[in-house]
């Protein structure tokens, strides 16, 4: 029975080990966590493109329902209006449809939805729904993993509720917005992998647009990411985004680094 069940844990590590480079820093895989298992995290954001230094800061939880369906609730808190407060909150579902396994890779595909509140001001068009808009979103997600290599593209379209109370005077109105993103992840280290205690190494790099599809506004930013995966449970991540390219002005999360913690529970739900 021993045996049974350290090779059960071998066998764990090894998964995670081997799609580790999918969990991305600035966007989700169509890949899901495992089933029967919970995560929680807790993210924090700087932003330097306003006057002075804002910061805001996400604790999230994670349910994986089945190998198929998973869920996240976050709350949003920050500083940027002055006062450090709770800003609102999102949940956000996604069901993977497709997969597609090969020895040392696979094919994902997952359909994801989103819905938010906030209770900031709204001064621009760029739509986000991570603190800062209320409204709600659909996309596709699609990732390959190739061995060490991991790529993943998502499509998404978003819709702002309309709130006259929150919108300032003679700025912008958000409404909808495409989104898109290409990502790429490869596993570092461990050149050879052995056991599950020993640490993941992911580098990253991810490219990150919007469209408002009303007045063909756009950005593109460019977003490097490190990341340290310990003990098949423990994530840290650290990332920066900058803008590349676009014309769409007073940005929330124009430079903006992210750095995270998180923590996996496998096998906690009945």
């Amino acid at each position: 029975m021993k045996r049974i069940l350290v090779l059960a844990l071998v066998l764990a590590g090894a998964f995670n080990h081997t799609f580790g480079q999918e969990l991305y820093v600035f966007t989700e895989p169509a890949s899901n966590m495992p089933t029967k298992s919970i995560g929680v995290r807790i993210t924090n954001e700087g932003i330097f493109n306003n006057p002075g230094f804002v910061s805001r800061t996400i604790p999230e939880v994670m349910i994986g329902f089945n190998k198929n369906l998973m869920a996240h609730a976050q709350a949003f808190l920050s500083d940027m209006d002055g006062k450090y407060r709770l800003e609102g909150g999102s949940l956000y579902a996604k069901y993977r449809f497709l997969s597609i396994d090969e020895t040392h890779s696979h094919l994902r595909a997952a359909a994801f939805g989103r819905i938010s509140t906030s209770r900031r001001p709204t001064f621009t068009r760029d739509i986000n729904l991570e603190g800062d808009n209320s409204g709600v979103q659909g996309g596709l997600i699609f990732t390959q993993l190739l061995h060490k290599l991991a790529l993943s593209a998502t499509l998404g379209y978003a819709h702002a509720f309309e709130n006259n109370d929150r919108q300032i005077a003679g700025m912008p109105r958000p409404n909808n917005m495409f989104s898109y993103s290409l990502s790429s992840g490869y596993l570092v280290l461990p050149i050879v992998y052995k056991n599950y205690k020993e640490p993941n190494f992911n580098v990253y790099f991810e490219m990150l647009g919007k469209t408002d599809p009303g007045t063909g506004q756009s950005y593109l930013d460019l977003a490097p990411a490190l990341q340290v995966i310990l003990n098949s449970t423990t994530r840290i991540d650290l990332g920066y985004r900058f803008q590349a390219a676009g014309n769409m002005t007073n940005r929330y999360t124009k430079n903006m680094y992210l750095l995270r913690a998180e923590f996996n529970f496998f096998n906690v739900l009945k």
